[in-house]
């Protein structure tokens, strides 16, 4: 099966995916550039066709509203875009974090190359970390993406990543994007990597408004109907009134008394009985005092489904799905049914 995953480079631990090649602390973004695969740039020249005359000759022919993008160094095609795209180079990537490293002690801590160079980023460790209690620590990063296939703007994101069972999840930020919490550029706009962290330097200040909800959470006890039926609202988008929890969550537990297959009669019901199990002390962390029975244990449950659980065809998909698609959208449910909880 061929891999997503063109290139990869870690510092520190090798990432849950176990992919990539490991660095040595603070190395230059050059080093990052070869090592994570990012040392090349997009080329693109106009469309062309063939068309045949009436004489049966061939004939090539320019479409001036078309362009390919293609890699400097493979010469592979990336895509197919229209002379008003605006596309974003690998060194962009590495060159947005070149003053944070160097001036603001930030510090990289992985970088790749996914789809073949269609789409990459860099993720950064922002310094700002939080004992919620004990040893359960989350750390801040700031995750910046592109893709130039059409299936990513150049997007800027907070996120935090719990040490203990490495979970990501992206931080609600109040006053950008509502639904995602992140600094979005689409390819119609030129890149401006000043403009992006005048609008981040803002949202640094979310750090603590974000660690404040995990605490919030943590002190929220969940009865085993009430996590029945935020597993029900994430997977399957409904909304259960009291007694309508108290239904689904008899018949649930019917259906596993007498080992019915869930999965077959309970829409989505494989998954959720995953991370009821995992929610009920089998999850990483779970039997830590803040996860346990609670609304943050609840989310936590979620984020390690979508990162370490749920079926992929490979895990450079995992990683592909868990920042930027259909596992991300899913901590994001998660993290809004969390947060209803407790507001």
């Amino acid at each position: 099966m061929a891999h997503q995953l063109e290139q990869m480079a870690y510092v520190g631990q090798t990432p849950w995916h176990g992919l990539g090649n490991q660095l040595s602390p603070n190395q230059p973004i050059e080093v990052w550039a070869k090592q994570a695969g990012m040392d090349w740039h997009i080329e693109s020249s106009n469309v062309s066709y063939m068309a045949e005359n009436y004489k049966g000759q061939s004939l090539i022919l320019p479409h001036d509203e078309q362009r390919v993008l293609y890699r400097s160094d493979t010469h592979a095609p990336l895509s197919v875009v229209s002379q008003r795209y605006q596309e974003v180079q690998p060194k962009q990537i590495l060159e947005f974090y070149r003053d944070l490293t160097e001036q603001s002690g930030f510090e990289l801590e992985t970088a790749g190359v996914l789809k073949g160079g269609k789409k990459f980023w860099a993720l950064a460790k922002t310094g700002q970390t939080t004992a919620l209690k004990g040893k359960d620590v989350s750390n801040g990063y700031i995750l910046l993406a592109t893709a130039c296939d059409g299936t990513l703007a150049t997007t800027a994101q907070f996120t935090s990543i719990r040490v203990v069972c490495n979970n990501t999840l992206a931080i609600a930020l109040k006053g950008q994007d509502a639904s995602r919490g992140v600094v979005k550029v689409p390819h119609s706009t030129k890149f401006d990597a000043d403009k992006i962290k005048q609008q981040l330097g803002i949202s640094v200040r979310a750090w603590d408004e974000h660690m404040y909800q995990m605490k919030q959470l943590s002190q929220r006890k969940v009865t085993q109907q009430e996590a029945a039926a935020y597993f029900d609202a994430v997977f399957n988008n409904t909304s259960l009134s009291v007694a309508e929890q108290d239904e689904r969550f008899i018949q649930y537990y019917r259906q596993v008394a007498n080992s019915a297959d869930t999965h077959k009669t309970e829409p989505n019901g494989r998954a959720m009985s995953k991370v009821m199990t995992m929610f009920n002390g089998h999850g990483r962390g779970a039997e830590l005092s803040l996860a346990k029975d609670t609304a943050y244990g609840l989310l936590c449950s979620i984020t390690e489904y979508s990162d370490h659980e749920r079926r992929a065809m490979s895990q450079d998909h995992r990683l592909d799905s868990t920042w930027f698609g259909s596992g991300a959208a899913l901590k994001q449910r998660g993290l809004e049914q969390a947060l209803r909880m407790i507001f």
